[in-house]
């Protein structure tokens, strides 16, 4: 038992991860697997990785089914839960070259169940379609129509898929420079024309009910919260960090993270800023 955690936890993290949207409920699925799969006759798991992951798949079905009423009740925008790549081994299995932006993790919130599933296998994974097929219990066929659907929900044409392009150091360190002096035309220079801000506060904290458009709204929005944290509490530190593999700011008060910005960048202008506020969101960012 102790050899097949140690060979697929990270494996089976990274997909409920990615089905589920969040790190604390992906932990809980896969410490469950594992609880459960002690009484597993051993000829059951012949087979390990397959049957591992359709414990997994199962298991976030269900959490989806319990999730989907609490999604409709919630206020404001959803986005999903954000985590320091670096923080323990779990997280480490996310973030390789095939790891899906959290660009594409928002994304992915456009699909139903099953198409989520077998695009994550798909794409994520690298799962060939006769695993796939096994694995959700559908024909080869019918899962090659559900991702087809799955990218056209998406707006991804069949040969692409939404890769964030990694901000260097130095113009992540120019965006900041500007949050904090305030320049705002400096920050819309940076904004893409058509750049979108989604925030979510939970109805727990302030944050935009309705997503952001337009450069000048969206720097405006931007240096509303941190110019006002300044004054408040002159202990206010930005920094860049990396967040689900990818470059992202981190708004630190009193030691406390109260704000994680993530950058969906396009040739060097910002295309999407998903901002997460909701402190039972940023349990991770503390670790």
């Amino acid at each position: 038992m102790q050899e097949l955690y140690k060979q697929y936890k990270n494996l089976l993290f990274k997909l409920a991860y990615q089905l589920t949207g969040s790190v604390s409920d992906a932990e809980d699925v896969v410490q469950d697997v594992f609880l459960k799969i002690i009484d597993v006759p051993s000829e059951k798991l012949a087979e390990p990785k397959a049957y591992l992951c359709k414990m997994v798949t199962n298991r976030c079905l269900d959490l989806h089914k319990s999730a989907r009423k609490k999604r409709e009740q919630y206020f404001g925008e959803w986005l999903p839960e954000p985590f320091l790549s670096s923080n323990e081994d779990a997280m480490e299995s996310v973030v390789r070259d095939d790891l899906l932006s959290y660009a594409m993790l928002v994304l992915l919130e456009k699909l139903s169940p099953s198409e989520r599933m077998i695009f994550v296998l798909r794409e994520a994974l690298g799962f060939d379609y006769d695993e796939i097929a096994q694995l959700v219990e559908k024909s080869e066929a019918n899962c090659r129509k559900l991702l087809s659907r799955a990218r056209a929900k998406m707006g991804i044409s069949s040969d692409e898929l939404i890769h964030q392009e990694a901000a260097n150091h130095e113009w992540a360190n120019g965006f900041v420079t500007a949050l904090k002096q305030g320049n705002l035309n400096e920050i819309m220079s940076m904004l893409g024309q058509d750049v979108v801000l989604v925030s979510d506060g939970g109805g727990k904290v302030t944050a935009a009910v309705e997503p952001i458009e337009t450069r000048e709204l969206v720097a405006r929005f931007l240096l509303g919260p941190v110019r006002q944290a300044a004054l408040i509490d002159g202990n206010v530190v930005i920094e860049i960090g990396q967040i689900n593999g990818q470059p992202g700011l981190i708004l630190r008060s009193n030691e406390r993270v109260h704000t994680v910005a993530m950058l969906h960048v396009e040739g060097d202008l910002i295309r999407n800023l998903y901002v997460v506020r909701n402190p039972d969101k940023l349990l991770y960012m503390e670790k």
